[in-house]
């Protein structure tokens, strides 16, 4: 498939095949945002890695775009390693691995969480190394 046949079917995709000819200039932060998810797919990759993907959205745009990789992780099979201090889009995930200072202090699967527990990891100031820090018991 050519370049700029699978440029258009990634715009489709993410939601922005009217807006292909609109500068970066002229799109929302949401929609540049899905601008740039496109470009990371357009070789198919099987694992994408993003850094604060939406650091910088508005609640609104911040779960359309988390909506949108979850979408692309059902239907093509690609996987996304997501770095983020957003709770909520931790939550959601399915896994998440917490880390301090370059060390890994927590790993697990989400699915096996109830909401109470959720929380109790991931809520402000709830973070389990500063959790396990303010108890006194954490390890350097």
């Amino acid at each position: 498939m050519q370049k700029e046949t699978r440029a258009k079917e990634l715009l489709e995709i993410v939601g922005l095949g009217d807006r292909i000819h609109n500068l970066a200039n002229n799109l929302s932060g949401g929609q540049q945002q899905r601008v740039a998810i496109a470009r990371a797919l357009i070789n198919e990759p099987k694992l994408i890695l993003a850094d604060e993907p939406t650091g910088n959205l508005d609640s609104d745009s911040t779960e359309q775009v988390y909506e949108l990789l979850r979408k692309i992780n059902r239907e093509s099979g690609t996987a996304f390693t997501i770095v983020t201090h957003d709770r909520h889009i931790a939550e959601k995930s399915d896994r998440v691995i917490e880390m301090k200072d370059g060390k890994i202090v927590d790993d697990y699967l989400t699915s096996e969480k109830s909401a109470a527990e959720l929380w109790e990891c991931l809520g402000p100031g709830n973070c389990k190394y500063l959790h396990r820090s303010a108890a006194g018991s954490a390890q350097s």
